[in-house]
C-alpha cells in the first residue's frame, strides 16, 4: 500500500481561476465545476485592479463567488518586474500592494501572494536593504489588518528565504509555498523547505515539475542588472522544457507523498490551490489535480 492512502489531508482545495484562461466569472464556475472548494484570482490589472472595483462592486463579486458555493483562497499580487528591488520603483508598488490587499479583505480572504525579487545573501548588500525596506512596511501594514502578503518560494532556498523573513519584525509577511518551483529553479527539497518555513506557510500551490539543468534564478526571476520578471518568458520556458518543465501532478520530480505529509506534521491547515501555467487543455489538467489531491483525503 502506497504511504499517500494512509495520510489523511482535510485541507480545502483551491483553483487558480486565471488557469483557465477564459476571464473572472467563467473560471469561477468553471473551479466550481471541477470540484474546488475555493479559488485564487490575480489582482493586478483588468478587471480586478483594485482601481477598477468599486465598494459595489466589491459587495457584489463577493456575492457571487458565495453564491457558487466558493470563497477565495488568496488573491495574487504579483506585480512583476524586478519585485522589490528597484528602490525607484518601491513606494508606487508598495502601494498598490496594500491596495490589492485591500480588496482582498474586502472579498473574504486576508492573503495575497506575491513575488518579491530575489533576495541577496549579503544582508549589507543595498538591494538587500531595500528589499528588507519595503517587505517590512508591508508587514507592518498586513499585520495591522491581521493579512499576509504570502511571497513565492523558488528564486531561493527555504533556508536563505527564512533568514530574510527572520529579519522582519512581524509574519504580515509570510509564504505562499510551490514545490514545484524549488524541485524546477534552485533543485532545493520542497519536504525540508516545508520544515524550515512551517512558521511562516499560509498558503500553498499545488504544481509539479522536472528539473533538466541547473540554472541562474536571475535567469528565471529577473533581477536588477537582468532583464525583469516576466510571466509570458517564465511560461515559454517551463512549456519549452529546455531548462525546466511544469507537468500535470505526480508526473515531475515533487514527491507529493512526502510533501503532503510534511503540511500535516506542521499542521498546515490551508489551502492546496492548484496552479497550472502551461499546457493546452488546462481544464483536463485541473480536473486531473482535482482528483489527484483528493486520493490523499
Amino acid at each position: 500500500m502506497r504511504e499517500r492512502f494512509r495520510l489523511k489531508l482535510d485541507n480545502k482545495i483551491g483553483v487558480i481561476v486565471d488557469s483557465f484562461g477564459i476571464g473572472v466569472r467563467e473560471g469561477l464556475k468553471k473551479a466550481k465545476e471541477v470540484g474546488a472548494q475555493g479559488v485564487q484570482i490575480y489582482a493586478v490589472k483588468g478587471e480586478m485592479d483594485p482601481e477598477n472595483l468599486s465598494p459595489a462592486a466589491r459587495r457584489e463579486l463577493k456575492a457571487y463567488i458565495e453564491s457558487l458555493g466558493l470563497e477565495i483562497s488568496a488573491l495574487c499580487g504579483d506585480l512583476g518586474g524586478h519585485g522589490f528591488q528597484d528602490k525607484s520603483a518601491n513606494a508606487a508598488k508598495v502601494e498598490k500592494s496594500k491596495r490589492i490587499l485591500d480588496l482582498a479583505k474586502d472579498l473574504g480572504t486576508n492573503i495575497v501572494t506575491t513575488h518579491i525579487g530575489i533576495v541577496p545573501h549579503d544582508k549589507n548588500n543595498e538591494v538587500f536593504e531595500t528589499m528588507q525596506k519595503a517587505c517590512e512596511e508591508l508587514s507592518q501594514y498586513a499585520s495591522s489588518m491581521e493579512g499576509f502578503f504570502a511571497i513565492e518560494t523558488g528564486p531561493e532556498t527555504s533556508a536563505h528565504l527564512k533568514s530574510f523573513l527572520d529579519t522582519l519584525s512581524s509574519k504580515g509577511v509570510s509564504v505562499n509555498f510551490d514545490p514545484a518551483n524549488m524541485v524546477m529553479v534552485t533543485g532545493d527539497d520542497p519536504v525540508q523547505g516545508v520544515h524550515t518555513l512551517k512558521d511562516y506557510i499560509v498558503h500553498t500551490h499545488v504544481k509539479d515539475g522536472i528539473r533538466y539543468k541547473e540554472v541562474d534564478p536571475r535567469e528565471i526571476y529577473g533581477a536588477l542588472g537582468y532583464e525583469p520578471m516576466d510571466h509570458g518568458k517564465i511560461a515559454e520556458m517551463v512549456r519549452s522544457g529546455e531548462v525546466f518543465k511544469e507537468v500535470p501532478l505526480g508526473e515531475g520530480k515533487v514527491d507529493f507523498d512526502a510533501y503532503f505529509q510534511a503540511l500535516v506534521d506542521i499542521g498546515y491547515k490551508g489551502y492546496l490551490t492548484i496552479e497550472r501555467e502551461v499546457g493546452d487543455q488546462p481544464e483536463i489538467d485541473i480536473r486531473k489535480a482535482v482528483d489527484f489531491i483528493n486520493r490523499y483525503k
